[in-house]
């Protein structure tokens, strides 16, 4: 997780038994073709067909990817910056070490300044991810660090702090008032046509394994203020129908009513965990209950004992997919820890995320040689 506050370590992951509840159905905005000619709203998975879907993919590592020279999602997708010369570079060193899936952020306001354009892009990445037989899996919302976002030139990254470019979706432009409880009506318009437009358009890619539609919501102190967009995302989602199933990660076990909802409505289950291995067994054995196919797509954090020798293969063992966060240093700044900056930019002694230096060469050699060793690549 992205925290932008430290969360006490986790002993045991202990959610609240619940019935299955379903998304309260509405009537969707009036906006696009691709709204008007959704399909009636589809039901979560079944069991058996979740884990049959899953068969397919074999084990899933990879992870969560932005290229170098982007601070952000909006860096990253917008024409003037969208640099597919250092994706393709990088996804190549993910692929030389057995990597086969990616986990990567959208952002609705590059989609808003340019649909057709943003589309293309999408399009372009999952070309050149699938060249390096690599695999997406995009997340739509996401409510973790800066609240407020510019289309066009973003900000240069500050000197060894954490994500200081990284910005939430949609953030606080959804809501009406400073307690964030009301809704704009013409964002949740703008939000519904964005999910609905790029479903529609990726909705049968065999290239894409998951469609992650919210990411740690109720971080930001947000809470249970985002239970309303989550529930519309899912609805907008299953109206869609795409032939990949949907899910949103549970991340923190006292964000009781989120997790129900998520739990119990996603196709997949899906997590985070930034803990040592006895922590992260505790939240694979009570996430197994439900009895779906388990997807980690948040883990390696060196200071808090989250590493790749000692969660990696406990994830390969499990059959879980495995999506640790960060690929290259770059400027992210997420060699930084979440909470302990350094002002004068000098390296950590040990690096909180990533595997690879931007000229390429691995952080830790034994690091590689592991993965390596897990995936099979010689």
């Amino acid at each position: 997780m992205k925290s932008m506050f430290k969360t006490t370590s986790l002993i045991a992951l202990c959610f609240a038994a619940v019935l299955l509840s379903c998304a309260k159905k509405e009537k969707p905005a009036e906006t696009t073709a691709a709204v008007d000619t959704v399909k009636a709203v589809r039901e979560i998975w079944s069991k058996e067909q979740a884990n049959e879907w899953y068969k397919q993919w074999g084990w899933l590592r990879g992870s969560d990817f932005i290229p170098s020279s982007a601070i952000n999602q909006l860096e990253m997708w917008q024409a003037e910056s969208f640099d597919t010369t250092t994706i393709s570079r990088e996804l190549g060193w993910a692929e030389s070490i057995g990597l086969n899936s990616m986990r990567v952020y959208l952002h609705h306001l590059a989609w808003e300044v340019d649909p057709a354009g943003f589309k293309d892009r999408v399009n372009t990445y999952l070309t050149i991810a699938d060249k390096h037989h690599i695999s997406t899996l995009f997340v739509f919302f996401d409510d973790c660090w800066n609240p407020s976002y510019e289309a066009g030139k973003q900000p240069a990254p500050k000197t060894g702090i954490h994500n200081s470019g990284w910005v939430r979706d949609p953030g606080n432009k959804v809501f009406t008032d400073t307690t964030f409880t009301t809704f704009d009506s013409t964002q949740l318009a703008t939000l519904e046509r964005y999910v609905k437009d790029v479903l529609t358009t990726f909705k049968d890619d065999k290239r894409i394994v998951l469609w992650d539609l919210y990411n740690e919501p109720g971080n930001s102190n947000y809470g249970n203020k985002s239970l309303p967009l989550l529930e519309k995302t899912f609805l907008w989602a299953r109206e869609v129908n795409p032939s990949q199933p949907l899910s949103s990660g549970v991340w923190r076990k006292d964000l009781v009513d989120l997790n129900n909802y998520q739990l119990n409505n996603s196709d997949v289950t899906t997590y985070h965990n930034y803990a040592d291995e006895k922590d992260h067994k505790s939240w694979i054995d009570s996430l197994r209950t439900y009895g779906r196919p388990l997807i980690c797509t948040e883990y390696m954090a060196r200071t808090r004992g989250s590493r790749f020798e000692n969660i990696m293969p406990l994830l390969k063992a499990e059959n879980i997919g495995a999506y640790n966060w960060g690929l290259v240093a770059g400027k992210t700044n997420t060699i930084y820890a979440w909470s302990d900056p350094m002002p004068n930019g000098k390296e950590p002694k040990v690096w909180f995320h990533e595997i690879f230096r931007k000229d390429g060469t691995p952080y830790k050699k034994e690091e590689v040689a592991l993965i390596k060793s897990l995936t099979g690549k010689k």
